[in-house]
């Protein structure tokens, strides 16, 4: 008799197992048909303006003026470029754009890990008080017009210095690297280096930056980002046009073109016009985006480590 009821038991258990089973696969199989369709539907949003901007950079003027661009272009045509590339001042924006990139990132960089590196170690002392002020930065800032008589009084208006001295520093950034070097650099790792003869920048310089290339490509990525599309800064701070970056150049090629279209009476001329207006503004926007898109597979692999800092501990 109680053989035959453990006997029971055990099959009443193996069916509440089985049971159990297919309702988390169920459960399982319904989570990632709905999670898939929101990320499908997301790419979708995401990628189909990318797309059209794409194509239209390379149809014809009047194609893009009568909405025939869908999705693939439509008599294709590099009409846009050329107008766009005949410009001087696209390639004097494109080498000043390149080199407040350039220079830009570096300076960030540098000022970043040589903050962001001794606020991690528990041993600096007053690294709570220096983390304060510098995340009390985030909340209150000094504003513009008080930002612009700082720049001004320094010497730096109308300089390069105006594009790049003034966010030399990015606060999250400071405390993305931080949290990072807390988690992945170990204090055994520092107390062994220390018994071998290593002071704090060689500490620094061989091991910690060797060790952090995941976050280093996400700052590298942001900064570089942040400086090529600059435009306010330049616009508040910059009269001289031989230093305009690519963003202020290619706004005024933009204006002119859309001023142009309005100006004449005549509606053929004004039709042409305004389409060219138009594809002018797809393929500023392509010529514009280029060498970041270029930019971003090389530091793919660190970027997806390096976003996710923080994410797993243990």
């Amino acid at each position: 008799m109680v053989k035959k009821t453990a006997r029971s038991e055990r099959a009443a258990l193996k069916k509440n197992l089985k049971r159990q089973k297919l309702l988390n696969s169920q459960g399982e199989r319904f989570f990632y048909f709905i999670n898939d369709f929101i990320l499908l539907v997301a790419f979708i949003l995401v990628a189909y303006p990318i797309i059209y901007v794409f194509s239209a950079s390379f149809s014809s003027p009047s194609a893009v003026m009568s909405n025939k661009v869908v999705l693939w272009p439509v008599d294709f045509s590099l009409e846009g470029y050329k107008a766009v590339l005949r410009e001087q001042k696209v390639w004097v924006g494109y080498s000043n754009t390149i080199f407040y990139t350039l220079v830009g990132t570096l300076i960030n960089l540098t000022l970043t890990i040589l903050c962001a590196y001794p606020l991690s170690r528990k041993d600096f002392v007053g690294r709570n008080i220096f983390m304060f002020i510098i995340t009390f930065t985030m909340i209150f800032s000094g504003g513009m017009l008080p930002t612009y008589l700082v720049i001004k009084e320094l010497g730096m208006l109308n300089t390069r210095w105006a594009m790049l001295l003034p966010g030399a520093i990015g606060v999250w950034n400071v405390i993305i690297a931080r949290t990072y070097y807390q988690t992945n650099i170990s204090d055994e790792l520092l107390e062994v280096s220390f018994l071998d003869g290593c002071d704090n920048f060689r500490f620094l310089w061989k091991i910690v930056l060797p060790l952090s290339k995941p976050i280093t490509a996400v700052m590298v990525l942001f900064y570089a980002v942040g400086h090529w599309n600059a435009y306010f800064s330049a616009f508040i701070y910059l009269s001289n046009r031989a230093i305009f970056p690519l963003q202020l150049y290619l706004r005024e090629i933009l204006v002119i073109n859309q001023m142009t279209s309005n100006m004449t009476y005549d509606a053929e001329l004004m039709a042409a016009r305004q389409g060219l207006a138009d594809l002018l503004k797809y393929s500023l926007i392509i010529v514009a985006s280029l060498p970041i898109w270029c930019m971003y597979p090389f530091i793919q692999k660190h970027f997806v480590k390096g976003i996710m800092v923080g994410a797993i501990k243990g």
